[in-house]
């Protein structure tokens, strides 16, 4: 280990920072933040750095560099662009045995600046040692995703119960399994949902009900995919796909989504397509239900976005009935992803100042859309499981005042690697999709913005 990875208490003491420009800003912004005085010694000073250092009650001098400015501080950063300012500021520094960093000089610096993750009063640094500031960002990064910003709350939550959880456990182990129970159960998900005041008095309860036995709270998480590929999942959906016991999944989600999944979760399999159900709705309603009662953590992941044509509003109307903790993660609605990726935009000054949604099949397998609110020249019209009846679809439109000609584009497998595209207007496209032997899933977008594909068609040449 090359450098002693410790956090140090700066509230109200005095930091000297030499240098003024946008470098010694960033690191006198992570000084106060820690509740340090600035002390900022530099012959120029930068806008922001100035707005800082007022804001923040510090000092400023306008000075070349001096040992007298050592004077008090408790510790020491030189960023400035001159090496031999540098090294001077470094010797006095450590002369005095004051703590000194060297902006990208570990070197020269007694300490270096971790990458950090802040999620007050819990804080993450992540360090390479100074040898790559690069990779300590990246891994940041990768941390930063999978830890969301509510952790601080809940550390606060916790932090107000320990004296009560230390008065009613008498030894380390039974503090422990009581933490880690609560930590990793309904208080901390109601916390990560914003639900502060619901989580303490769960808190509460359990806290009361302690020493007997635990009786375990399901829940049902409910999960948009999004339309195919995993990198446009949210964070908050991959941190629930990561701890659910139970995964309750559509034909629409992607195996590489699928992939995501907590490993050694249950896995119920409930993929709907055209007139072969592989669960009927009612009875995927019940079997969350019967789930979440046996205390388990069910996540029921769809793909796209589960509140548009994905009947969220059915299974959550069946939560809220029988009394079940859920929650409710949007994903990347298929319109949105699939436009996106096939170079299509949805809305544009020139063609389109609107966009509807709708499904190609209704509740019934019917195709009875209201056709004369869907024609119109400067609206672009999206169509959700409607590639059966795609050539009806077609010939609707046309008999409602729609141009033979307009353009339509059928995007297969949106967003995936192997995502096809298929353009036409609506006189030709049930012929091409013939030929093409398209198979769902598969969007339907008509409108006049489908003539920019060819112009903004950006993921086609980034596979290629």
């Amino acid at each position: 280990m090359d450098f002693l990875p410790i956090f140090y208490d700066l509230k109200g003491q005095r930091c000297l920072v030499v240098g003024g420009g946008d470098v010694a800003l960033r690191k006198a912004d992570l000084l106060t933040r820690a509740g340090a005085c600035l002390r900022v010694v530099s012959p120029d000073l930068c806008d922001d750095l100035d707005e800082l250092i007022q804001n923040n009650g510090g000092e400023y001098h306008c000075s070349v560099y001096s040992p007298d400015y050592l004077s008090e501080v408790a510790l020491v950063i030189a960023a400035t662009d001159d090496f031999n300012v540098n090294v001077k500021v470094s010797e006095d520094a450590k002369q005095q045995n004051l703590p000194i960093n060297v902006v990208d000089n570990p070197d020269l610096s007694s300490f270096i600046f971790p990458a950090v993750i802040d999620r007050s009063p819990v804080v993450i640094a992540v360090s390479s040692g100074g040898q790559s500031p690069v990779l300590a960002r990246l891994l940041r990064g990768k941390l930063e995703s999978t830890i969301p910003a509510s952790y601080g709350r809940l550390a606060g939550l916790v932090g107000r119960f320990r004296d009560q959880v230390k008065a009613r456990f008498s030894t380390i182990n039974e503090r422990r399994g009581f933490w880690e129970f609560i930590l990793q159960g309904p208080v901390a998900e109601m916390m990560f949902a914003g639900k502060d005041e619901q989580a303490e008095e769960l808190l509460e309860a359990a806290l009361a009900a302690a020493g007997g036995e635990q009786k375990a709270v399901g829940e049902v998480y409910l999960v948009g995919g999004g339309p195919g590929d995993p990198d446009l999942l949210t964070f908050k959906a991959l941190r629930l796909m990561q701890q659910a016991d139970v995964v309750v999944y559509d034909r629409l989600v992607s195996a590489p989504v699928m992939d995501l999944c907590r490993r050694d979760a249950d896995r119920v399999y409930v993929g709907k397509a055209r007139k072969n159900h592989a669960l009927p709705q009612e009875e995927i309603n019940k079997l969350l239900v019967k789930l979440a009662k046996e205390g388990k953590r069910v996540l029921r992941l769809k793909g796209g976005d589960p509140f548009i044509f994905g009947r969220g509003g059915e299974e959550i109307d069946q939560l809220m009935a029988q009394g079940i903790p859920f929650q409710v993660v949007p994903g990347i609605t298929s319109a949105s992803g699939c436009a996106a990726y096939a170079g299509i935009p949805l809305t544009h000054r020139d063609f389109a100042q609107s966009v509807r949604f709708v499904t190609g099949h209704l509740k019934d397998d019917s195709c009875d859309l209201p056709w004369q609110e869907l024609v119109h020249e400067h609206q672009t019209l999206v169509i959700y499981m409607g590639l059966v009846s795609l050539a009806q679809i077609c010939e609707r439109l046309i008999e409602n005042g729609m141009a033979a000609d307009m353009p339509i584009a059928l995007v297969e497998k949106g967003t995936q690697p192997d995502q096809r595209v298929i353009t036409g207007t609506l006189r030709s496209i049930a012929t091409l999709a013939e030929q093409a032997e398209v198979k769902p899933p598969a969007l339907i977008i008509v409108g006049k913005v489908v003539t920019l594909r060819e112009k903004l068609d950006w993921f086609s040449k980034v596979q290629s």
